[in-house]
């Protein structure tokens, strides 16, 4: 039987182990962040995250079913958000494309001061790194998009608009290569959530 890394004993047993525990105390923050911000707004947190998102992103993608498979939740589950958010002023469905049985989620005024309000929840986080060495925060970088890339190949997070999984990445000379833009991407130019991504077939 595989031991858990939330075994007190085993988790001291790898870095990898400690890693894992410590993105979880992470999440925990953001789900903390999240929750206090939509208490004070009186929305829940997906409200808050469809809100966010819509206002960020290309309009293509603020449908029922990108939304869902975005936050891995049900269709049901973003549609009973959607419904409360159209409900409360906060956005409308437009149905002018070509599909009838479709619509994009669009915000209102209402729904974009509400977004100005909310979108910073996470900056007292953000705060936390800035006494790090750009060095150091490069490598943590380094291995973290790598780790979402595999979570992604793996199956484990369904949707990426990544560069390494975009069709627009290659390698030359070893290192990683934006075909789009023309430029070798380092580190720091690695994007995990790119306007130009457009999904590699394989």
């Amino acid at each position: 039987m595989k031991k858990s890394v939330f075994d007190i004993n085993f988790q001291q047993t790898s870095v990898s182990n400690k890693i894992v525990v410590g993105l979880e105390r992470l999440s925990e923050v953001f789900r903390t962040l999240l929750w206090e911000e939509a208490k004070k707004h009186g929305v829940s947190p997906i409200q808050i995250q469809i809100l966010i998102f819509v206002a960020n992103h290309k309009d293509s993608l603020s449908t029922i079913s990108y939304l869902a498979k975005e936050f891995n939740v049900s269709k049901p589950t973003i549609s009973d958000a959607v419904k409360a958010l159209e409900k409360k002023g906060h956005i409308f469905k437009d149905f002018s494309n070509s599909d009838s049985r479709s619509f994009l989620i669009v915000l209102t005024q209402k729904g974009n001061d509400l977004v100005a309000q909310t979108s910073t929840y996470a900056n007292r986080l953000k705060e936390k790194l800035a006494g790090f060495e750009d060095e150091k925060l490069e490598t943590v970088y380094d291995t973290i998009s790598k780790l979402i890339a595999n979570l992604n190949s793996a199956q484990i997070i369904s949707v990426q608009r990544m560069c390494y999984a975009c069709k627009f990445h290659s390698t030359k000379n070893n290192n990683d290569y934006c075909e789009y833009l023309q430029k070798p991407l380092y580190t720091k130019d690695i994007r995990l959530d790119c306007p130009e991504f457009v999904e590699k077939t394989s």
